[in-house]
């Protein structure tokens, strides 16, 4: 049987450090309202971490001038879509150190924002493979 290939996304894996401890951001997803990072398609006119520091905008309120260099792992699983067609997305991850982070952004009525530290994000998650990217900070 033939499989599709992977479909790619980018994420924006937020952090900031409280106390000398690390901590990280997770949203909840339109959809089913499970905790994820911010995470959207590649975009026209940006590279991969342009396009991940603006999924950090539109779907936390993250600000950050640094952008990030490269990703620091990826990850795969099943999207399903509203037609419920589905198939493998493969998922690079970017540091976003938050420099700012607004009340009001573009997906604030539609997403509740989490800081947790990596360990408690892994557990939050249901990827395997982010797990394991955030248990590794």
């Amino acid at each position: 049987m033939l499989q599709r290939p992977p479909r790619l996304q980018v994420a924006a894996l937020c952090y900031r450090r409280t106390g000398g401890e690390k901590e990280v951001l997770l949203v909840t997803s339109r959809g089913t309202g499970r905790w994820i990072i911010p995470k959207g398609w590649p975009m026209r006119g940006k590279d991969s971490a342009g396009a991940a520091l603006q999924e950090a905008w539109e779907e936390a309120g993250v600000r950050s001038r640094a952008v990030p260099k490269k990703a620091i792992g990826r990850y795969t699983y099943e999207k399903t879509h509203d037609n419920g067609w589905g198939g493998p997305v493969e998922t690079l991850v970017y540091p976003v150190p938050v420099e700012e982070l607004a009340a009001d952004f573009p997906e604030a009525s539609e997403r509740k924002r989490m800081w947790v530290s990596p360990d408690e994000a892994a557990n939050m998650v249901r990827e395997p493979e982010l797990q394991d990217i955030l248990r590794a900070l």
